[in-house]
């Protein structure tokens, strides 16, 4: 195992988990539908309690992203989560806004009303995927810090920062660029094509599921116009890349490049595509399929495990810096050490098991269909 296998490996696992992560935004996206999918208070209670269901696994996996990345590339952790910060803030306070919902919505002495929390839900539901996805596209159009590694060695003007925001938005700046929006909306929209097959699929009602396949369509066209431009705006696009000796400099087509070169990248990236669109397609022509969650769910894996990928493998700058060209992020300029690299390498044997017990808490948990004898509960949301 060499550094830079390592360095490979650390991203990858980290993709992998981002990729994860967008999946399970269709806690998000059905959140956000609640009050359209829901026909009454009953209603929306069946939908709220299954996504209430899974909602853990959605916030654990974005601070175990978190996690990751500061232990594998902790440069990046400090330029993005301690620069970016009103971004990240604004994206975590939308998720602590879905765990309070979802604990106090229906408890006694609530003196908001369950209508308020359940638009705490919206909120989240639209505007955490929104603000995430706008963070990932940061990963190709670029952010606005400064990297100043001398700070740690120059004995007259020593200071610990070595990385700042060149202006005083600390990471909000990022939504003025109109492709970080185009890119947020589509994973918006597509949290919200996950949110109405995951719906379909684990709710047992044909009222809700009636009204799901009407929405199904109005969130898919919207995400595949924006998908499809960002797409080809990103193939066209310039893109940062960096030589052996560790010099940043911009590649015309530098994506479209990326494709070409990792193929092996590209044909599981179409693949995914091929089967969201299958699992989009064959839910709104047959009103009694109800299994497209999971095409489409391994279908978005295989789509955004490649495309962050692209963003960092084949000498490319995965956080590049709009403010100074030679401060962007590389795998080799901004990871840990080898040996924590190496340790870490071995703990993440175990990453299998984990996923063998999220699989069958999954399995346990939707054995039987959501129906309305299970929100008379007294445990329920």
């Amino acid at each position: 195992m060499t550094y830079d296998f390592l360095q490979h490996y650390w991203c990858f696992l980290v993709s992998l988990l981002g990729a994860l992560l967008v999946f399970l935004l269709f806690v998000q996206g059905a959140n956000s539908m609640v009050r359209s999918l829901g026909y009454n208070e009953e209603g929306r209670r069946l939908i709220i309690n299954s996504t209430g269901r899974k909602w853990e696994l959605t916030f654990t996996t974005l601070v175990t992203f978190g996690g990751a990345f500061f232990a594998s590339f902790p440069l990046f952790y400090s330029t993005s989560f301690g620069g970016a910060y009103w971004l990240w803030m604004a994206i975590l306070f939308t998720f602590v806004l879905q765990a309070v919902s979802y604990e106090f919505q229906n408890k006694l002495g609530n003196i908001l009303g369950a209508k308020t929390f359940q638009w705490f839900l919206i909120i989240n539901g639209l505007v955490g995927p929104l603000l995430l996805g706008g963070a990932v596209a940061t990963f190709f159009e670029g952010s606005n810090f400064i990297v100043e590694k001398d700070n740690l060695i120059d004995a007259e003007s020593f200071t610990p920062i070595i990385s700042h925001w060149a202006n005083a938005s600390h990471g909000l700046d990022a939504l003025l660029n109109p492709w970080v929006l185009v890119f947020g909306l589509a994973v918006m929209f597509l949290a919200r094509v996950l949110g109405t097959l995951y719906i379909i699929n684990n709710v047992n009602d044909e009222d809700i599921r009636s009204r799901a396949s009407v929405r199904l369509l109005g969130a898919a066209i919207p995400f595949l116009i924006l998908f499809v431009a960002y797409l080809v705006h990103l193939l066209l696009k310039d893109g940062y890349a960096y030589n052996d000796e560790g010099l940043i400099f911009m590649e015309p087509y530098k994506y479209l490049h990326n494709f070409i070169d990792m193929w092996y990248l590209t044909i599981p990236f179409l693949v995914g595509v091929i089967m969201v669109l299958y699992a989009i397609g064959k839910a709104i022509v047959s009103k009694d399929y109800i299994q497209g969650i999971w095409p489409a769910g391994i279908g978005v894996v295989l789509v955004v495990l490649p495309l962050l990928l692209m963003s960092a493998w084949n000498h490319t700058a995965y956080y590049p810096s709009t403010a100074d060209l030679q401060s962007s992020l590389t795998l080799a300029n901004s990871c840990s050490s080898e040996f924590t690299l190496r340790t870490m390498f071995y703990v993440s044997l175990l990453i299998p098991f984990v996923l063998a017990y999220i699989a069958y808490a999954w399995y346990a948990l939707d054995k039987k269909k959501l129906d309305k004898e299970e929100i008379a509960d007294g445990h329920a949301y």
